[in-house]
């Protein structure tokens, strides 16, 4: 689900350089400012010392975040026009000098409602309505400020009111998915118990303590006689000054520039990213399988793919630090710090101030979101259309090329450029994504090559999760001592698919890890065992991280997957209660929301109420009758029920959706060979390892099958695969002794 689709995406904006009063204050030494407690001073108290930044402000998207809407805010035509699209109507006017929307509700009748504020305002501005139990919702109808005209949101969707989609819905609601990053120091305050917000902020919208943090300690320090005799004061200077090094400044930015979860409302001054939020790493399910930006990703994570951010670039290097505008518009950009070369047609082979000649249209290629807004990949890589070709990733000559093949594009780089490529992560990404029995090898690569950047092991750790074999967990546990907090949180995350005793003692430490994610991640491990198995010397640390998680967990329930997150967290502590109750919450918010479903219906088997698990599950399938994983489930359930045939019958489903899930296979297998149909069952076994070929249980019940009929041959090349992966296991050494292996 794309938190971003209702977020007007804005520019970076960093202080750097000019900033004058600021350089003699201090955060490290001298006396201290420690008993004062600081606080948000709002925009204008910078303006005077400050007015050339304050200047460039005012032009940018920052400034133009959120406002109240009045004559000289609003971009839209609301002079009574009107504007129809998806079934639905919409009538734009004013009353006096406020303004309105006739449009339909979530009761699907039309009604007139206030525009509160404007959110952001080119390429395209949207409207914010207020609505019971302080909350805005963020309108469908959006202007187009480039092409003069209004559009909607989600095209060529008729959305039904109780969609989550829905401009009335929880997607599009401000204070959950909009707020924190278009205002400044906004506090959330959401009751999930009655399903308000008491939200607030500082400044409306995005202003200079944004950036720079609360100002109130720096104006006492610039007034005093301590700064007039030139004592520095320690915590008199604001954040994100020239001063600053290459990580404060990307961690600062960040937050409102990449996909991801705030850890908790309480955010401590760090360095480090992990302590407030934790970023999507790259994975195929939101971005291209070679980690390029597929979804509403945002920058930071793709920044982090790239050679500039592994060669200290920041983003004031490219970006005006207060207008958010590029320092400039053309090939120069590039060319404060590459050759000139690099502009000559000898390296682009398109014409001198052509689109095609331009550094940006080869090593950022765009992609438009919500409808109209222009954005650019930033993990600035070479073209690989011959990677286009062998796997069908995106590049960017086809992207202006749009007529010509993959084939043609990538014969073209090979005449121009000769016919070795330069080495790429995403030449073992890719394969790596497939997590086969071919992914292990790439996977090691990736994660033994130091020049991988961190955020590409991570993803690496991420696939190595479904590879399920003792080098794999060796692999994880490895990991959880790598200097990078987020490779340390991946590794955590991808042993959960392993049982306790592979990860226990190896994850102690993690719980008290200086980065408040990874103490999370661990804590999410712990919980899944008895606390009476937790070893004493780690139970403190755990009942300390067990409170970061649970916290972290509750500030995640204004979505509806949080809800489904928090229900996760109490089915694993047995508190069925808590646990239904936020998975029925999310429900509520997200009526598709079949994750919630799938674990609903867990928790009503674990209760022995079967019949209640069997009715969710068939609410599911309402909503999305093509879901292989739903029929799995009531496959299982049908089974314990005593009742095969329907087992059967929806095996059988998920089998002809296509199912990736080698576990279908499985317990299809099985069931066929009770029935002793077991050309059938060898048949699904061999299927299920066609995704998954080291699954132990699938190599383990073909050895057995083939050796009960006496077929050795057939049986001993499962039997290797125990034996080189999963050695140790009393079940499988028994087999492999029994075949003189």
């Amino acid at each position: 689900m794309k938190r971003g689709n209702i977020t007007l995406i804005v520019m970076l904006a960093f202080f750097g350089g000019g900033i004058m009063l600021i350089e003699q204050c201090t955060t490290n030494s001298g006396k201290t400012n420690d008993q004062k407690v600081n606080s948000y001073v709002g925009d204008q108290a910078c303006k005077s010392c400050h007015a050339s930044q304050y200047k460039d402000w005012l032009s940018s998207d920052h400034f133009k975040a959120m406002q109240v809407a009045n004559d000289s805010t609003v971009e839209g035509d609301f002079n009574n026009t009107s504007y129809s699209a998806d079934g639905i109507t919409s009538k734009f006017f004013k009353k006096g000098e406020k303004y309105f929307i006739n449009t339909q509700g979530n009761d699907n009748k039309y009604h007139d409602y206030e525009i509160k504020y404007t959110f952001g305002y080119y390429p395209l501005q949207q409207y914010l309505i207020s609505f019971p139990g302080e909350k805005l919702q963020v309108t469908r109808q959006s202007w187009d400020s480039k092409n003069k005209k209004w559009f909607h949101q989600y095209a060529g969707q008729k959305i039904p009111s109780h969609d989550w989609l829905h401009w009335t819905g929880n997607a599009q609601n401000w204070n959950t998915m909009c707020a924190a990053c278009h205002s400044t120091n906004l506090q959330k305050n959401y009751d999930y118990e009655n399903n308000t917000y008491h939200t607030t902020y500082s400044v409306m919208t995005v202003s200079c303590e944004s950036c720079h943090g609360p100002g109130q300690l720096h104006i006492d320090y610039i007034k005093s006689d301590g700064y007039k005799n030139g004592k520095k004061v320690k915590n008199s200077c604001l954040q994100m000054t020239k001063s600053g090094d290459h990580l404060t400044q990307i961690n600062t930015c960040s937050p409102c520039h990449s996909r991801r979860s705030e850890v908790s409302a309480d955010k401590p001054v760090s360095s480090e990213f992990l302590d407030n939020y934790i970023p999507q790493i790259p994975t195929k399910e939101f971005y291209y399988a070679d980690g390029q930006a597929k979804d509403e990703d945002y920058v930071y994570t793709s920044f982090l793919e790239s050679k500039m951010y592994s060669r200290g670039v920041e983003c004031s290097n490219c970006h005006n630090p207060h207008s958010g505008k590029v320092l400039y518009t053309n090939n120069a950009l590039c060319l404060q710090c590459h050759a000139k070369t690099y502009d000559d047609i000898s390296h682009t082979f398109h014409q001198t101030g052509t689109i095609g000649a331009e550094c940006k249209s080869c090593h950022m290629p765009s992609k438009i979101y919500m409808g109209n807004d222009l954005r650019y990949d930033h993990t600035f890589r070479i073209p690989r259309p011959d990677l286009s070709v062998k796997y069908g990733t995106p590049n960017a000559c086809n992207n202006c090329h749009k007529d010509k093949s993959a084939t043609w594009t990538a014969n073209a780089i090979t005449k121009w450029y000769g016919p070795n490529r330069t080495y790429h992560f995403a030449e073992d990404l890719i394969p790596a994504s497939k997590e086969d029995a071919n992914s292990e090898g790439h996977i090691m690569r990736l994660l033994n090559d130091t020049a991988t950047p961190a955020i590409i092991k991570a993803t690496a750790l991420y696939y190595l999760k479904n590879i399920n074999t003792n080098n794999s967990s060796q692999t994880l546990i490895k990991s959880l001592k790598d200097k990078n907090a987020q490779i340390r949180y991946e590794a955590l995350r991808s042993l959960a698919d392993f049982p306790a005793q592979v990860w226990m003692d190896a994850t102690g430490p993690a719980l008290t890890d200086n980065v408040r994610a990874v103490r999370i991640a661990a804590a999410d491990l712990f919980i899944t065992i008895p606390s009476s198995q937790i070893p004493p010397a780690y139970y403190t640390a755990f009942t300390k991280a067990r409170n970061e998680l649970e916290k972290y967990t509750l500030y995640q329930t204004d979505f509806a997957t949080g809800d489904a997150l928090a229900g996760d967290y109490y089915l694993k502590l047995n508190d069925y209660y808590n646990a239904e109750k936020f998975y029925l919450l999310g429900l509520k918010k997200d009526t598709a929301l079949n994750y919630a479903r799938l674990n609903l219906s867990v928790l009503y088997n674990i209760k022995g109420e079967n019949n209640k698990a069997l009715t969710v599950l068939q609410d599911a399938l309402l909503t999305d009758p093509k879901n292989d994983r739903i029929y799995f489930n009531m496959a299982l359930l049908y089974n314990e029920m005593k009742d095969p045939t329907k087992a059967e019958e929806c095996l059988s489903k998920a089998v002809a959706l296509k199912t990736q899930n080698p576990r279908v296979y499985y317990n299809y297998g099985l069931l066929l060979e009770q029935n002793n149909k077991i050309k059938q069952a060898v048949i699904m076994f061999v299927k299920g390892l066609e995704f998954s070929p080291l699954d132990a249980d699938i190599n383990y019940a073909l050895c057995i099958l083939y050796m009960q009929s006496n077929q050795i041959n057939k049986a001993t090349p499962y039997a290797l695969v125990l034996k080189k992966y999963y050695s140790g296991n009393p079940d499988y050494d028994k087999v492999i002794q029994e075949l003189g292996l």
